[in-house]
């Protein structure tokens, strides 16, 4: 059985020797780079499972290794850095980004989520039996399948979080979902401070698909209860 792979991308060595310990002792094969450029070869060259990048890095940062990994790729990412602004993270997590921890931090807490991030990936990734429909409405056609959504017959591009967002939705037009109820059949996991992850997700979703321009919005916000789909 093939071990899952992990690459670390870190300048701090030490800090990538120690998550480095960690993981192997989970029985995991870990990879380490300490710049952006080398990042993106391993990750164009090898398998890679799950990728832990530090965002101040020489040659790449973090960012821009995200956005040409997720052109190709839909592996778990985490960043890991020392940048604690709510606006790094939410940066981070619109560009593709799955989770954010703040350096100093703790080994066994990164070990969790990435325990938790290897779970939810594999458990959206096995082959199903009931293949989901592909919805339509108006202009719009979303494919489970391929995991695309097509406006007008324009392709918009969607992050993993983004399009699993829209199709629960558009599953179940009208019906009203609450933050909590949305991050947790998304993200999979038992909600506690998940709330402003989902509402930055639903907004930058928005706008992809032209939310601004649109007379009758297809995503509602119901206030005090959550969101919709006006399909």
């Amino acid at each position: 059985m093939k071990r899952i792979s992990i690459l670390i991308a870190d300048d701090e060595e030490e800090i990538a020797d120690l998550i480095a310990i960690h993981l192997e002792k989970e029985g995991y094969n870990v990879i380490k780079v300490h710049n952006g450029q080398e990042a993106i070869h391993v990750i164009q060259t090898q398998s890679i499972d799950l990728l832990i990048l530090d965002i101040m890095m020489p040659k790449m940062d973090g960012y821009e290794v995200t956005r040409q990994t997720r052109e190709q790729y839909n592996m778990p990412i985490i960043f890991l850095s020392a940048k604690t602004s709510d606006f790094d993270k939410v940066h981070g997590l619109v560009i593709g980004a799955d989770d954010y921890m703040t350096k100093p931090f703790t080994p066994i807490e990164l070990v969790a989520r990435v325990n938790a991030q290897l779970r939810r990936f594999m458990k959206l990734n096995q082959p199903k039996v009931d293949n989901k429909a592909i919805l339509e409405f108006g202009g719009m056609v979303i494919s489970p399948d391929q995991r695309t959504v097509l406006l007008y017959g324009e392709n918009i591009e969607l992050t993993p979080k983004e399009f699993d967002i829209l199709y629960l939705l558009a599953s179940h037009p009208k019906k009203v979902y609450s933050v909590e109820n949305i991050f947790q059949q998304v993200w999979g996991d038992a909600y506690f401070e998940g709330g402003n992850t989902v509402m930055v997700h639903i907004r930058t979703l928005r706008k992809k698909l032209g939310e601004d321009k649109r007379k009758n919005k297809l995503i509602k916000t119901v206030w005090g209860v959550g969101y919709t789909f006006n399909g």
